[in-house]
């Protein structure tokens, strides 16, 4: 598992999602779990909850991929039981939360799923994090992994006939050299 670097709330990256939500703590009181209060954020890959917008640090971090969302009404008995949903980790936790309303959990719950729908596709889209990997297509024993760094190319490109023999790529206004 890769090891989420923490950082604060303006430098997460690719924002698609923020905002105040109430998160089911892990400890149990006497009383019952506690929801407290946080600001949570979430880019492409990972979610981010901080005590407050202003945080630096955040209180706790998470990889998304291979989690699920869902909407969950069980979590509450009181008039915000609509509000519920939570995402769960396999092999880690179950994290709980309640939106201020129920169109925001769904909105929470809807932008997660894409998120996941968009990770476990073939075609990823351009990260900045994956500028700096060099391009092999020679030395690759793994070719699942291969194809999960391909990206969609432009569907606007002439599409052009090659040669059975021809291995090399023709582009557009260049002739193929002959031997």
């Amino acid at each position: 598992l890769e090891e989420i670097t923490p950082k604060p709330v303006q430098d997460t990256g690719n924002i698609l999602k923020q905002g105040y939500l109430e998160k089911r703590s892990r400890e149990h009181s006497f009383f019952g779990s506690e929801w407290q209060k946080r600001w949570c954020v979430l880019n492409r890959r990972t979610f981010y909850y901080y005590a407050n917008e202003k945080s630096k640090q955040p209180k706790g971090t998470f990889s998304i991929e291979h989690c699920s969302a869902r909407l969950a009404f069980h979590l509450r008995k009181d008039s915000r039981k609509r509000c519920c949903f939570e995402l769960i980790c396999p092999g880690k936790r179950t994290y709980e939360f309640t939106a201020p309303s129920p169109a925001e959990a769904e909105d929470w719950v809807d932008q997660i799923q894409f998120l996941l729908k968009d990770l476990s596709s073939l075609t990823i889209p351009y990260d900045e994090e994956d500028e700096e990997e060099p391009y092999n297509d020679v030395d690759s024993s793994d070719s699942a992994n291969t194809a999960s760094h391909n990206t969609t190319l432009n569907q606007e490109e002439p599409n052009i006939e090659m040669e059975e023999d021809d291995i090399y790529e023709v582009l557009p206004g260049k002739q193929p050299n002959k031997q």
